[in-house]
């Protein structure tokens, strides 16, 4: 029987060292893999690269248990790829609940929520495994003690901050992807705000309190609570992000808001046709409205698996709106694969020069255009 339960106690050890030591690290590796292909570039792209204040608008590295501050071996994004990669700002974003079985289609807000089960592999605090406003703070603690720790990476807070970008070092811009972390509290969006964060999300893969998701059940626009969320984003100057969101819901804030609004990571119809992506009645609408596209680099947003496909996309939404109005939205660490990481953004440069752009077109898309509707979104 001694032996029996010596052998129980020793294989609960062996799980709980697999589950908290190992099993985290190994899903960073397997959901956030960069492609084995060669990357393309040149001696043109590299000086144009250089000269550039690259900007993306999305990723979720801060969910994952690594250390921005040390150059990594697995995902797509720390502080010393960012400095290779010569991007000057980063946002990045936290996805507070993630069903599982989340498809493009049609995904219900289950019970099994993905971001708790990676939270306690992670040993996050108690109340971050219950509470999704917990979880947003928690991760917005953890980013302002590696700006203060750190000299090469500052917080974007205001448009003070926002003219430091590009000065050295890498900047970073806290955002939520899905503001179901309010938990129906209109009061949240203060707190929140004061902790850092300028961007939010107003839904995922799911419909939620505030309206439908593209991927949700009934897919409805704005609820109430919605309306008197966006209103007080929109007093504090916080950026609306479109991304996710379900038709209804981009028409419905498009009619309300007063600033630009950004999509921070998608693809367009035109070039791969899926419901994540955007169709070119509302690549107008927001392009009316002053705002910005983020194209992602994952197959899915692009179909392809290249600079080259990511490059494609971004064309197609310069012919068809202008080039004023797309941006770069990988969704780096977010549980896809791409073609390069941080470090080889240089890539996307020299895909954008082999389509023909010239220099100026190119400032704009690899940031320019980004920075322009934080400065017009951000407080003072």
């Amino acid at each position: 029987m001694r032996t029996a339960k010596r052998t129980a106690a020793v294989l609960v050890a062996a799980f709980a060292v697999f589950l908290f030591g190992f099993a985290a690290s190994l899903a960073d590796r397997l959901l956030n893999p960069t492609f084995d292909a060669p990357i393309a570039t040149s001696t043109t792209a590299a000086a144009l690269h250089a000269s550039l204040r690259v900007v993306d608008l999305h990723a979720d590295s801060l969910v994952w248990e690594r250390s921005l501050a040390e150059r990594g071996t697995t995902g797509h994004v720390d502080v010393p790829r960012l400095i290779e990669g010569h991007v000057a700002l980063q946002v990045l974003a936290l996805p507070t609940k993630s069903p599982l079985g989340q498809n493009f289609e049609r995904t219900e807000d289950g019970w099994i929520d993905q971001i708790t089960v990676l939270g306690v592999a992670q040993l996050w605090p108690l109340d971050a495994w219950t509470s999704l406003e917990a979880r947003a703070h928690l991760h917005a603690a953890e980013l302002a003690a590696l700006d203060a720790e750190r000299d090469d990476l500052f917080v974007v807070r205001n448009v003070q901050d926002l003219d430091r970008v590009g000065e050295g070092g890498v900047a970073a811009l806290l955002a939520i992807e899905g503001a179901h972390c309010l938990e129906g509290d209109v009061e949240a969006v203060d707190r929140l705000f004061a902790a850092g964060f300028r961007m939010f999300g107003l839904t995922h893969f799911f419909d939620n309190e505030l309206g439908g998701s593209a991927h949700g059940v009934d897919k409805g626009g704005l609820t109430d609570f919605g309306r008197a969320v966006v209103e007080r984003m929109e007093a504090l100057s916080i950026v609306v992000d479109l991304a996710h969101a379900s038709p209804a819901v981009i028409d419905d804030v498009l009619d309300v808001v007063k600033r630009p609004v950004v999509v921070s990571h998608t693809g367009v119809r035109g070039v791969c046709d899926n419901d994540r992506n955007l169709t070119d009645a509302q690549l107008f609408r927001i392009r009316d409205n002053g705002g910005v596209i983020g194209i992602g680099f994952w197959p899915a947003a692009v179909c392809g698996d290249d600079a080259a496909a990511i490059a494609k996309s971004i064309a197609y939404v310069a012919d068809r709106i202008g080039a004023d109005h797309v941006a770069l939205g990988s969704d780096y660490d977010g549980a896809v694969g791409v073609p390069f990481d941080a470090s080889g953004m240089e890539a996307l440069t020299h895909a954008l020069l082999e389509r023909g752009m010239d220099d100026e077109t190119i400032a704009k898309i690899m940031g320019e255009n980004t920075l322009r509707v934080l400065r017009a979104s951000l407080p003072n």
